[in-house]
């Protein structure tokens, strides 16, 4: 008997009409509904028997694994079955599907897979986008791929894109697609600002006011922290301060088993307590909860094409993520949400979160796209187009593993694509297996993935933990650290059908293997400068001085975090190289240098691994043809000091990137000194063969040639969204100072020409207000104000009356 969506109450039920007649009609949907409504459990059953699917297969992607699994098995249960029949899951390392399966639920990168193996998706009737307003970099190129097989090969292939906060206009412009909207059933939630958390004091804090939520409110608690160290610290807190509570983490990495604890009812009949981090903003229902603390803060991983580097930041997170992690408390009654910041700092907060794939490392997508045959990715559908240098990284970097040549992938680029990992570590077990040391490989690859398991004090040394991860499995050892290790170790040997070595081994066959990784951080010790090295990029990285490796001369680095423009990385895990070895990678090339002192242009003859010169001789005065791209190459590494970057350049810099922080959405593109930099050769070069000395660059106006990267729509919301300044009763106006971060904007202005002003003035649509900055009649900093409305009801009556001794001669009654 076919399942009856109308029998289960959840409020989605009452668009399944309108989704059936849509997609009949149409094969592309937008669903908008709150957390709750039930959209992810109901619709893909309701879809199941539509004509238009005709025993095809739906495929249904999840943002996480515990997302994927838990739905499955909802699905599942609804239609009295197990998990495998008609509705299975496929994530990474883990399939429960068969021949019947007609509903599989997958993580995100799975569907790149399937779509690579199968570029029309035969079978497919459907792909859901889950949760899609996450826009993870995996969601943002499934959807890309999707829509390029269903204009090319499948018009047939229907798209619905799910989600609980999307930017509907934006969304429905781009897909060309209408939206069912469902209004849920969400209760009233009571939202308590506790006041500005100092991010230092995190756990603490968090704990108090854990304790003042379980005193003042009844149901269980869920609290969202930045990451796992945040959780384990405040869960030691609260075992000693809460009697009688069941304290359950969950996070990405937790074991499914204790993630499955976390959003179930507690056996006992406790009240729980549950410590997530943003893996609960997602479709996981957790039973019980109607209680919300939101520290306000989550991890991102952020890429830095400039340094090559990716680095997991916590920050503030967004309005649209705090209203989502707020709805938790709604979903099955009245509920409260305390949220530890100010409401001062919510107006300063971005109305959206940022899409992973403008901060993302790239060379993962840059392959896909090589593997699909797809030369100009920036050609295809996307939300937002990826950033052009960090697409400029990765390709660079892709064709130094040799996976591409002349940007087309190479047979050891699909046998790298072929392979469930980063290229990065799919190019190291391949050259591993050449080598006949993929255990090896194996091993490091899995320590690479996974948490550190050994602590900071062990030295940077990778070979320590490969060392006690073969210890751990000669000798069954316990531990969760090493048994996560293990497993994607395991999975890892299964892929080329080996077993495990727990042999001894020679640790330089470990550096080579880390070279392959990393190749461009094959690093020297610097002569004289104890425990520093330089890296073949070109940066400076340094080890403790105390460190058993900080001697070593040579050292293949796997894990570092970026230093500034005036300090070195900081190496965290490495292993040391013989230089016998680096043999195939030391190369010799012609190198051209544009002196920034005298404009001179000099060629050198340089043996070299990266940017590590090992020997240079001079060479003849070079042809001037190669002066463009010397300068080109200078400008990449001084160019922020040798163009004109001044104030009138740099806001309007800092006005587009505002608005690419505040709407994601609109696809404003990236501006940032760094990127404009790395990219020069694209923007700058018709100005540059008329250049003869380095003073004649600080000549070239830049303003009016950055303004060509908008186009006249685009400018003219600039001016609308961020304008340069805002217009005062007199008729003058007066400069805003815009933020490089994309924060407030700030306005310094005397308090007496905004006595007739009675709100906050605010930008980006009413999105974003502005800090005001009061001075006095000198000009001299009063106070800092971002709820005007309150200051005048408030602090003005105080201020008013200093000023009026102060300065007898201005009038400071307000004119209301």
């Amino acid at each position: 008997m076919p399942f009856n969506p109308f029998t289960i109450d959840l409020p989605v039920r009452e668009i399944i009409p309108a989704v059936r007649e849509h997609l009949l009609a149409q094969n592309t949907l937008i669903v908008n509904a709150p957390p709750g409504a039930g959209k992810s459990t109901l619709l893909p059953l309701a879809l199941l028997d539509e004509a238009w699917l005709q025993g095809q297969k739906i495929i249904m992607l999840e943002p996480r694994r515990l997302a994927a699994k838990t739905i499955a098995e909802r699905l599942a249960q609804l239609l009295g079955e197990e998990v495998g029949q008609t509705v299975g899951y496929r994530i990474r390392f883990e399939t429960r599907i068969s021949e019947r399966t007609r509903i599989e639920v997958v993580t995100e990168g799975i569907l790149t897979r399937m779509i690579h193996s199968d570029r029309s998706l035969t079978g497919v009737g459907i792909v859901i986008f889950d949760e899609f307003h996450e826009r993870s970099i995996h969601a943002d190129l499934a959807m890309a791929l999707s829509r390029e097989a269903q204009h090319t090969l499948r018009p047939d292939l229907r798209i619905l894109v799910m989600s609980a906060t999307l930017d509907m206009p934006q969304l429905t412009s781009l897909l060309k697609a209408p939206v069912a909207q469902s209004m849920g059933r969400q209760y009233p939630i009571e939202t308590i600002y506790t006041g500005d958390a100092d991010d230092r004091m995190l756990p603490e804090l968090t704990a108090k006011v854990v304790q003042q939520a379980a005193k003042e409110q009844q149901g269980d608690i869920l609290v969202f922290l930045p990451g796992e160290n945040d959780i384990r610290k405040v869960e030691e807190l609260l075992r000693r301060q809460l009697r009688g509570v069941a304290i359950h983490p969950l996070f990405g990495m937790l074991p499914f088993n204790k993630q499955y604890a976390a959003i179930m009812p507690d056996r006992n009949g406790k009240r729980k307590v549950v410590l997530a981090t943003s893996i609960a903003e997602t479709s996981l229902t957790i039973e019980g909860i109607s209680v919300v603390v939101d520290t306000g803060f989550g991890k991102t991983s952020r890429f830095d094409a400039k340094s090559g580097l990716s680095r997991l930041e916590t920050v503030r997170i967004s309005k649209d993520a705090a209203d989502q992690r707020a709805g938790r408390a709604g979903r099955l009654g009245p509920g409260t949400a305390y949220r530890m910041w100010s409401k001062t700092t919510h107006e300063r907060m971005a109305p959206h979160r940022t899409p992973e794939i403008l901060e993302a490392d790239l060379s993962s997508l840059v392959l896909d796209m090589a593997q699909w045959g797809i030369m100009d990715i920036r050609g295809l559908t996307w939300l937002n187009p990826p950033p052009r240098a960090a697409l400029q990284y990765a390709t660079d970097m892709l064709h130094q593993l040799q996976a591409l040549e002349h940007g087309r992938i190479t047979e050891h680029g699909k046998k790298m694509h072929a392979l469930p990992c980063h290229p990065r570590i799919a190019h190291m077990l391949l050259k591993a297996e050449e080598a006949d040391q993929v255990a090896l490989a194996s091993d490091i690859a899995a320590i690479l993935e996974e948490r550190d398991p050994l602590d900071r004090n062990a030295g940077i040394d990778i070979n320590l933990r490969i060392e006690a991860l073969r210890r751990y499995r000669k000798e069954q050892g316990q531990g969760k650290r090493f048994g996560k290790i293990e497993k994607v170790a395991r999975s890892y040997r299964s892929l080329f059908s080996i077993e495990p070595d727990n042999s001894p081994y020679d640790e330089f066959e470990t550096g080579v293997l880390l070279a392959h990784c990393y190749p461009e951080r094959i690093a020297y010790a610097r002569p004289g400068n104890n425990a520093q090295f330089q890296l073949a990029n070109g940066k400076y990285a340094s080890a403790g001085h105390r460190d058993d490796l900080a001697h070593e001369p040579w050292l293949a680095i796997a894990h570092l975090h970026a230093g500034g423009s005036d300090n070195p990385g900081r190496v965290f895990l490495a292993s040391p190289l013989n230089p016998k070895d680096l043999a195939p990678l030391v190369k010799q090339q012609e190198s051209y240098h544009w002196d920034v002192n005298d404009g001179e242009l000099t060629a050198t003859l340089d043996t070299r691994i990266g940017s590590i010169v090992l020997q240079s001789k001079p060479l003849p005065p070079p042809d001037e043809k190669h002066r463009l791209p010397a300068i080109s190459e200078a400008i990449k590494v001084e160019g922020e000091h040798l163009l004109d970057f001044n104030e009138e350049v740099t806001q309007w810099q800092h006005r587009v990137l505002s608005l690419r922080k505040w709407r994601p959405q609109e696809s404003w593109p990236d501006v940032s000194t760094s990127t404009l930099l790395m990219t020069n050769w694209d923007w700058l070069r018709p100005y540059l063969p008329d250049i003869e000395a380095p003073d004649e660059l600080m000549e070239i106006e830049l303003l009016p040639i950055l303004q060509q990267y908008l186009d006249e729509e685009k400018l003219a919301q600039l001016e609308v969204l961020a304008p340069a300044a805002l217009p005062l009763p007199d008729g003058s106006t007066i400069e805003l100072q815009y933020q490089p971060d994309g924060s407030q904007p700030k306005l310094e202005i005397r308090l007496q020409d905004i006595l007739s002003w009675q709100e906050q003035p605010h930008v980006a649509a009413g999105e974003i207000a502005v800090e005001l900055h009061l001075l006095t009649p000198d000009l001299k900093l009063i106070t800092t104000v971002s709820d005007l409305a309150s200051f005048w009801k408030g602090n003005y009556r105080v201020i008013k009356r200093q000023l009026e001794a102060v300065f007898p001669e201005v009038k400071w009654e307000r004119g209301e």
